[in-house]
């Protein structure tokens, strides 16, 4: 029976791809890619001829038919710009529509930038939840790391470069002063981990914006929580003295103690009851 192949291409480095991922390249009938300028350079690396099409999220629609018609005599590749197909990545309508018609589904095992970063990040952790690429907007991305603030697990997302510095910010106002380490260029010439703490991290991109897109590894939450609502309002009270406004304030000592965000926001209303900013 026909079959969709599901196979991953290097992130960076040509030479980071596996001898059976080449073979199905070769033997397929079609290859559909997200961007076929860019896997048309390594299929002219390999010498691999296979007709190439595209299939990305503007044509999905109009390409799943056609994946599946001509699955109905012929094996199918899906490959995307780089890394695993479906990982934040275009794939995961075709991968259902195909198991839907009755067709098998074979993904190859390969290059992945989020295994390649959590890795690398050497973050301890019980495990790593996998975010993905956060929201456009402001509001919703800071409410998916609110969510996932009281998270054991280590935190990984992509994020494209230039809004790399406001999510570092957001990161800082949800889930306060955290370990995290940015990977970006993987694999390439100037790979490069920046590690420290998010603060420490975002001065070094603050101003200037990294080439290409990043993978971030943040640090999960302590394991015991802190409740010590004393401590709590002394350290709101000294934010507000420095000047610290209402949301940074409320979102690094709710991260720092392990407190619950509204609890926070009510003590900085007892420290500050003048103050009117909100948070």
């Amino acid at each position: 029976m026909p079959r969709l192949y599901v196979v991953p291409t290097p992130i960076g480095n040509l030479e980071d791809i596996t001898l059976r991922a080449l073979r199905v390249l070769k033997e397929a009938h079609a290859i559909f890619a997200e961007d076929t300028r860019h896997t048309r350079k390594l299929l002219a690396h390999y010498s691999i001829s296979t007709s190439l099409h595209s299939y990305h999220q503007h044509n999905k629609r109009t390409r799943i038919p056609i994946v599946l018609s001509t699955m109905q005599s012929a094996d199918v590749a899906l490959v995307s710009s780089a890394g695993t197909p479906a990982l934040s990545d275009p794939g995961f309508e075709l991968i259902e529509a195909v198991l839907a018609t009755g067709f098998d589904v074979d993904v190859l095992p390969g290059a992945s930038a989020l295994t390649t970063a959590v890795v690398g990040a050497a973050i301890a952790a019980p495990g790593f939840l996998f975010l993905g690429f956060l929201p456009r907007r402001g509001g919703d991305r800071r409410k998916v790391l609110r969510d996932s603030g009281a998270c054991q697990y280590a935190l990984v997302l992509y994020e494209a470069p230039h809004r790399l510095v406001s999510t570092l910010r957001d990161i800082r106002s949800e889930l306060g002063e955290r370990r995290v380490v940015v990977a970006r260029e993987l694999t390439k010439v100037h790979q490069e981990y920046v590690r420290g703490t998010v603060s420490q991290v975002l001065d070094r991109f603050d101003g200037e914006a990294p080439r290409g897109e990043c993978t971030l590894v943040i640090a999960g939450a302590s394991e015991e929580p802190r409740v010590d609502t004393h401590e709590a309002r002394a350290e709101l009270r000294r934010r507000r003295e420095t000047g610290q406004e209402a949301r940074r304030a409320v979102g690094d000592v709710a991260a720092l103690l392990r407190m619950p965000r509204n609890e926070v926001y009510r003590l900085w209303l007892e420290v500050s009851p003048e103050n009117g900013d909100s948070a």
